[in-house]
């Protein structure tokens, strides 16, 4: 399932929740280089801490960029998603100009839609198996 060191804890609660997110560009215009990427990951690790939550890994292409977060239950995946989308669009189309020209009549670097997968842990078919063995008191 995991080492002892990804399980995290709360106030109330023990958890290791991870989440896959992919975020395309605005009609899957190929518009980043490294060092958009580069500063990218800074901002949007900055975000995640903001969340409690943890970055994990970073990766990109030229349209898009993949995510796997470590995150807290109390934080809702649509919420961290949002502030992660604009943050970064905000931030990276003020301080790379280059990046606005792509983008003249929506005024918005990533899509609206976006992929986000849980991951982690045992695969379903043994989490369902380990509850369907709970011995139901009688």
């Amino acid at each position: 399932m995991g080492t002892d060191e990804d399980v995290r804890t709360g106030r109330h609660c023990i958890f290791r929740m991870h989440v896959h997110l992919v975020f395309v560009t605005k009609y899957r215009h190929s518009v980043f280089a490294n060092r958009h990427l580069t500063r990218c990951e800074e901002i949007m690790r900055a975000v995640c801490e903001d969340f409690e939550a943890e970055m994990v890994e970073f990766n990109g292409k030229t349209n898009h960029v993949h995510l796997l977060v470590n995150f807290p239950p109390k934080v809702a995946v649509s919420r961290l998603v949002n502030s992660l989308k604009g943050v970064s669009s905000r931030r990276l189309r003020q301080e790379f100009p280059d990046l606005v020209r792509h983008y003249w009549r929506a005024q918005r670097l990533w899509s609206g839609s976006y992929f986000a997968g849980s991951v982690g842990g045992a695969p379903l078919s043994i989490v369902k198996q380990y509850i369907e063995q709970q011995n139901r008191p009688l």
